[in-house]
């Protein structure tokens, strides 16, 4: 058998000096030699189990792009496959292929065997990627479909299963196990919202990934009133009361770790409605670096937020991740010595460090009444959820006029209009000049799958249609489009990116609201000024192949 340093010599992954250099450092570090080049970013982890594999005469396989058989993942329960790591890729010469980061695991292979019936033939695959594989085929949506199945063929087809309340309080109850597995299957597809809707003749579940709806599951009418209860009771809300919209909030445990829903109820014509928002908590731990801007933008924005007051706008329509910024931008601001103090409605996240207010209009607790009190606590920074209304607009404003980081959003379609906005509210045009420092409107677009993106060439025509900034007689820029693999679920997206739109208020945009100007004359200036706008923001995220033309045209008017 060769030797582990041969075969990465041979594959050209070592030079002889960086082999030399591992073996010094293994007697120190007390690991294998493989390990000891992974930590020393020599080798990535793929490349490492690519080679044992080829030490002990077994083959690798990469499971973001191995042809995986449904059939054969479908022959071994997930749970086991959870249990052990692995998982059944298919079928060959009447053997179980069985993909393993570990294929000294006797247990694993001999639980495989016996609850498969077949021989099994071990392939190597990272334990990463067998983790991402049984998420992505080992799903809930059999079970889902079973359930289905069962309710369809219920003998009470007639009878609104919500009429037992031991339905949705048993945990094996089939309404329960439904509810669990639409939440389960969801946080794993990384779903930031689960849409429950009762319609005419069925229940149709969608859930919003990266931004747009996919429908996943239809259920019988019958079952609707069961697993609305359910979500209520879950979410602590009065299952009695069904004619006007209600707020809750859960938590579930998810391979480990916990995550928050927030729950809201909405009559329909045919039932209650439910959309349930999955909070990643993690989402609020973000720098700011980690959410795209350019560093144009990231400059602007950073000189606005490192100032002792002055208002701070993030404008952009609902799920353009308006809150994630400024979260991140508490994270950037929030010190020991410095008093954070939130208005939200609802507390999405909970921040260490930082004094959180949820807002109660019924007890008389509105944006208003509170940013009142909280000026009386001694404020360094104040984050607002929204600015809805004159009142608030104008103790806002005050706030950052004597001495307050003010943050806060506004509903607007681009940044210059946040400034006309604020004067419609009744604030006087020149407290809005003098109180406001920053504001950016963003979007969120499609970020495209690194595994399956593909270069061309755009021609001409689409680059004229698209308004993208090419001159004729230079080169046609390469560009990627979507093509779809298992990664990233045939979509050719995977994840989200933000575009930005960072707008100073300059002397001369103070000028364009005293004057009572357009929010097209107020952009004008800015972008004579330096601003780039959504569109080119847009375009230089596309040119650095981030996403596709595609995707901007539809987030960005």
């Amino acid at each position: 058998m060769k030797q582990l340093g041969e075969i990465l010599l041979d594959e050209g992954l070592v030079t002889e000096a960086q082999l030399l250099a591992a073996l010094d450092e293994q007697t120190s570090l007390g690991t294998s030699l493989g390990r000891t080049l992974v930590e020393l970013g020599i080798l990535t982890e793929a490349q490492l189990v690519r080679a044992l594999a080829a030490q002990v005469g077994m083959e690798f396989v990469d499971l973001d792009e191995y042809p995986v058989d449904r059939t054969a993942v479908a022959l071994v329960p997930g749970a086991l496959c959870r249990r052990h790591s692995v998982l059944p890729v298919g079928v060959r010469n009447g053997a179980l292929v069985l993909a393993t980061p570990d294929p000294g695991n006797v247990v694993a292979v001999d639980d495989v065997r016996t609850i498969s019936g077949m021989t099994v033939i071990s392939v190597v695959a990272t334990h990463d990627n067998v983790l991402r594989a049984i998420d992505r085929y080992c799903r809930a949506d059999g079970e889902m479909e079973d359930l289905t199945n069962a309710f369809e063929e219920s003998q009470e087809a007639e009878v609104d299963l919500s009429a037992r309340m031991g339905d949705v309080l048993d945990d094996e109850a089939p309404i329960v196990r439904f509810v669990n597995l639409l939440v389960t299957q969801a946080i794993t597809d990384r779903a930031s919202d689960i849409h429950i809707e009762p319609s005419e003749h069925d229940l149709r579940v969608r859930y919003r990934i990266d931004g747009v709806l996919h429908e996943t599951q239809r259920a019988p009418k019958n079952v609707t009133g069961g697993v609305v209860s359910r979500v209520k009771i879950m979410s602590d809300i009065d299952i009695a009361e069904k004619r006007k919209p209600q707020d809750g909030r859960m938590s579930v445990m998810h391979n480990g770790r916990k995550i928050d829903l927030r729950v809201a109820t909405l009559p329909t014509v045919w039932g209650e409605k439910i959309v349930m928002r999955i909070l990643d908590n993690s989402t609020a731990s973000l720098d700011l670096r980690d959410l795209s801007f350019l560093e144009h933008n990231y400059a602007t924005y950073k000189e606005s937020y490192t100032k002792p007051y002055g208002m701070i706008l993030v404008t952009g329509p609902t799920g353009s991740g308006k809150s994630t910024t400024l979260y991140a931008t508490l994270n950037a601001v929030s010190k020991p010595d410095i008093n954070v103090i939130t208005v939200e409605d609802p507390v999405e996240y909970r921040l260490a460090g930082i004094n959180q207010v949820q807002v109660n209009p019924k007890a008389g607790l509105t944006f208003a009444a509170a940013l009142r009190s909280i000026l009386r606590s001694d404020p360094d920074v104040v984050l607002l959820g929204e600015i809805r209304d004159h009142e608030t607009a104008q103790i806002a404003v005050e706030a950052a006029l004597t001495g307050h980081l003010v943050l806060s959003t506004l509903h607007t379609n681009d940044a210059p209009s946040a400034v006309t906005r604020l004067t419609e509210m009744g604030i006087e045009p020149f407290l809005v000049g003098s109180a406001l420092d920053c504001v950016v409107a963003q979007r969120l677009a499609r970020r495209l799958c690194p595994k399956c993106k593909e270069a061309y060439r755009p021609t001409p025509r689409e680059l004229e249609a698209a308004r993208f900034p090419w001159v004729e007689g230079e080169q046609l820029p390469e560009f990627f489009r979507p093509a779809g693999c298992a990664a990233c679920s045939r979509t050719g997206y995977k994840g989200r990116l933000a575009l930005h739109e960072v707008m100073r208020v300059t002397e001369d945009i103070e000028r364009h609201a005293v004057a009572h100007s357009s929010s097209a004359d107020i952009g004008a200036t800015a972008v004579k000024q330096g601003m780039i706008t959504l569109r080119d923001d847009g375009w230089q995220k596309v040119a650095s192949g981030l996403t596709s033309i595609e995707e901007i045209l539809r987030v960005v008017a």
